[in-house]
């Protein structure tokens, strides 16, 4: 009997999950079961946008990865510039407060601002530091061109990831998550194809029993993958719940009574 597709399967998980049961479906030759055939075809237009939403999610992780960089490198220089600006020497006290007087026009509010405002704010900044009557200035601070530099590459970078962002994004009409098109495509395969399967087997188990059993093997691997990390999880979870404060404070506590 076809196991049922676990729903604790990760969004890639089920993706390959499809794919493979797709795969499978093109070599079984069972075209003239037009109930199976409508079935595949709505799993073949899930896993369509199931794969979407996942690069879609994975291209808003990254754009989210070179955002932080941005922030990160305004940190960098606005803390760089406040420890220089109060130094001792003038010949870098000067020069200090001459950048972060144009810093100041920005400051750290740049790192409030949404993807869009900040990206304006942030090309703004970039252009003003490379006017030629700051050069100097800029390079007679020890490490401040540097994170300029920094800045400008993850600027770079973040409008790079935003253009393939928007690519996703635009490949599929609806905004649909990765997870919930994931509870379509596990709902697809328990409650029609695997309950048809289980009962065509029965009823011609010649015709459609080699399909079933690559099925099964399909679903079966995934379902002990998802297990055994379950295992892992509900183990480091008790191991934690051993070690916690109050668990001890607890023993203790049993402890000292019984003396």
């Amino acid at each position: 009997m076809i196991e049922k597709l676990i729903l604790l399967s990760r969004n890639t998980e089920i993706d390959v999950v499809s794919l493979r049961m797709m795969s499978a479906y093109a070599n079984a030759e069972l075209d003239s079961d037009v109930y199976l055939k409508n079935m595949f075809a709505r799993l073949n237009t899930l896993s369509a946008n199931l794969t979407t939403a996942i690069n879609r999610s994975n291209v808003e992780s990254i754009l989210a990865k070179y955002d932080k960089e941005r922030d990160k490198q305004i940190r960098s220089l606005a803390y760089l510039l406040n420890g220089l600006k109060h130094h001792p020497m003038p010949n870098v006290k000067e020069p200090a407060l001459e950048v972060d007087h144009v810093f100041n026009k920005y400051g750290f509010s740049v790192t409030t601002k949404s993807y869009a405002t900040k990206s304006s704010l942030i090309v703004s900044l970039l252009n003003d530091f490379k006017d030629s009557t700051l050069q100097h200035a800029i390079n007679h601070l020890t490490g401040c061109a540097q994170i300029i530099a920094a800045l400008e590459t993850a600027q770079i970078e973040f409008e790079k990831s935003r253009v393939a962002y928007e690519t996703e994004k635009a490949k599929v009409s609806t905004r649909a998550s990765a997870t919930s098109i994931k509870k379509e495509v596990v709902k697809l395969i328990k409650e029609k194809i695997v309950v048809y399967m289980r009962a065509m087997e029965i009823v011609e188990e010649l015709k459609y029993s080699p399909f079933a059993i690559t099925l099964n093997e399909i679903i079966a691997d995934n379902n002990e993958v998802v297990k055994k990390r379950s295992e892992k999880t509900k183990k480091t979870t008790t191991k934690a719940m051993d070690n916690s404060p109050s668990k001890q404070q607890g023993l203790c506590f049993i402890v000292t009574i019984s003396m």
